[in-house]
């Protein structure tokens, strides 16, 4: 007063503040408590996973699943801001909640509205809504009056209300056994799958294939941990064939096998349907339009009736140019072992080939695409759309149509193609069968007049018919 200086209370408010150990300002804009947001606010806890996006007006907000009390919750909005108006005067006595309606502090923009009944929360526990995870420190203050805390929804809007209701019952579902599995829980497994194969002894080519199948039924939308969800999502592929769909429900089946668990697998079949089965100068003008380690490859697969994995094996010491022959030793899908002769275009090719290696030619996987694309090119060149048909798997069901045409010898083919049983080798008949129709051939006829006249025949695919009038008769389709 002697000074001549005017206090009002506002100044000595904030003078005492400032004795209280408050900074300048520190009332008239709270500070925000930057707390972790992968931290749950109702635990504590750092064991926080990603759990989906939440769309609101503002944007797009990241939900959390807390792995050790079940609490699903939103990250705060970056622009949250909390209206807060300090009262003039200092409460002198703590308010016991009575007249909390006509208390100084709550004279304020803070909406007070009662909150339901029966809360999970304990007396004096933080009930802010679990959508922020920021508190200012006029929150904590207000969260800490006592016998309120279990009464009164602070800072909570109508919609707030309505979340906080809805993870409520999430919890109680989390509770009774129904929590969702992340993402990151379905791809460790699938990679644990892979590993689990791998162990079991499986081809990589099968591994792959397998893994792929789980990946595609959990893209789709399947729970793989519930068998009926799986079994819905193959279902309703309707682009799927039946052979497909076996294929994924086997994968499946080794997938629980290796958690332990079995299922009623659905019952598909695959539809029996012969393979394509081109023409020779159709294999021969694909051969010759590729390029040289693309035609030496598939030159291979005509003359052995190898399987491409099998040929892709192939190492230059499994060669024997005098007796004109290949090794096969390193068979797949369970074939024999075996030596298959084969022609000089065939060894003229792989002389021409560069020598990098112990191999002749790489991986299957790395010949496909180039494969692919130069097929495509000579189909339209020729304007012969059949050509595109034509795969490496083809080649081993022509090489076995024409075996079986030409010596009518099961057992013959049996061992050309590897096979253990000769039930399998019973495909080719069929389809020589269905490809030659011998009511409609019509055939060269040939005469040999002396033994070298019939080697040639021979040689070159004629038949022997039958000695007529002195003369050896053969004969070979058109």
């Amino acid at each position: 007063m002697g000074s001549g200086k005017k206090v009002d209370s506002h100044t000595s408010f904030r003078d005492d503040a400032k004795q209280s150990g408050f900074k300048d300002g520190e009332f008239a804009r709270p500070s925000v408590s930057h707390q972790p947001s992968n931290r749950c606010p109702e635990c504590r806890s750092e064991r926080v996973w990603r759990d989906g996006l939440r769309k609101t007006e503002t944007g797009v907000i990241q939900r959390y699943l807390c792995r050790d009390c079940g609490l699903r919750f939103s990250e705060s909005a970056t622009n949250l801001k909390v209206k807060v108006d300090v009262s003039d005067q200092v409460l002198e006595e703590p308010n016991s909640g009575e007249n909390l309606l006509q208390s100084n502090v709550l004279q304020s923009e803070f909406p007070v509205e009662p909150a339901p009944k029966n809360l999970p929360l304990k007396r004096r526990k933080d009930v802010a809504s679990h959508v922020s995870s920021r508190k200012t420190v006029a929150e904590k203050d207000l969260y800490a009056f006592p016998d309120h805390s279990r009464e009164r929804q602070v800072c909570v809007s109508e919609g707030e209300m309505k979340n906080l209701a809805k993870v409520e019952s999430r919890i109680e579902n989390w509770a009774a056994g129904a929590t969702e599995i992340s993402d990151a829980t379905v791809k460790g497994k699938i990679v644990e799958y892979a590993w689990y194969l791998k162990r079991e002894g499986y081809a990589p080519s099968t591994i792959k294939t397998r893994t792929q199948s789980i990946q595609l039924v959990a893209r789709l939308g399947a729970d793989l941990f519930n068998p009926e969800s799986v079994k819905d999502v193959i279902a309703k592929q309707s682009g799927w064939s039946e052979g497909y769909k076996s294929n994924v429900a086997v994968a499946y089946t080794s997938f629980l096998q290796m958690m332990g668990k079995t299922w009623k697998a659905p019952r598909y079949k695959a539809e029996e349907s012969l393979p394509f089965i081109p023409l020779e100068s159709e294999i021969d003008a694909l051969i010759n339009g590729c390029g040289r380690q693309i035609a030496c490859f598939l030159q291979g697969l005509k003359d052995t009736g190898a399987d491409p994995g099998e040929l892709a094996h192939l190492k230059w010491t499994d060669i024997n140019y005098e007796a004109k022959s290949v090794s096969i030793r390193h068979p797949v899908k369970g074939h024999n072992p075996r030596v298959v002769p084969v022609s000089d275009a065939l060894l003229r090719r792989l002389s021409a080939m560069p020598r990098n290696g112990q191999n002749v030619f790489c991986t299957v996987q790395g010949m496909r695409a180039n494969f692919q694309t130069q097929r495509r090119r000579i189909a339209q060149s020729l304007s012969n759309p059949r050509i595109r048909s034509i795969s490496f798997i083809t080649f081993r069901h022509w090489k076995g149509t024409m075996e079986y045409h030409k010596t009518k010898d099961p057992y013959h083919v049996k061992n050309i193609l590897g096979h253990k049983h000769l039930a399998t080798t019973e495909t080719y008949i069929n389809l020589e069968a269905a490809v030659f129709d011998e009511k409609s051939d019509e055939f060269h006829f040939k005469v040999a007049e002396n033994l070298e006249e019939v080697r040639r025949l021979i040689e070159v695919g004629f038949d022997y018919v039958g000695r007529i009038h002195d003369a050896e008769v053969f004969r070979k389709r058109k």
